[in-house]
């Protein structure tokens, strides 16, 4: 390999390179100086100081559903190729269907097993 062919990722590593030293500089000229009175961890919301906690406890009920979010949308995002590939796989006699029902179908009983266990309900 020559390095003629490496020529556009070195391009592109020294363009990401200046174009992080220009926003950081552009923000460290131009960006809102912290006065001396205010502490420096306080946050800024509107010039308002916050009157309760900054950091309140969340529920695990919130990362359970992020979580099965997750889990279920990522399951879908494999599905995308299989559709898209569908019809190249029946050109060349490739039975896809019962693997992509199977697949759907572990998705559906895990989907039920959630609902059963109570995973999905907010009042508990």
């Amino acid at each position: 390999m020559e390095l003629v062919e490496f020529f556009p990722v070195l391009v592109q590593i020294l363009l990401a390179f200046v174009l992080a030293v220009v926003i950081l500089t552009v923000s460290q000229i131009f960006g809102q100086k912290i006065r001396r009175s205010r502490t420096k961890d306080s946050a800024y919301e509107c010039g308002i100081p916050s009157d309760g906690k900054s950091h309140t406890r969340f529920s695990v009920k919130f990362y359970v559903t992020a979580m099965l979010f997750i889990l279920f949308d990522i399951e879908v995002v494999f599905l995308y190729p299989w559709a898209l590939a569908f019809r190249d796989f029946l050109a060349a006699g490739i039975p896809i269907l019962l693997p992509a029902l199977f697949f759907i179908g572990v998705i559906v009983l895990g989907l039920f097993y959630e609902m059963k266990k109570g995973a999905l309900e907010w009042e508990k």
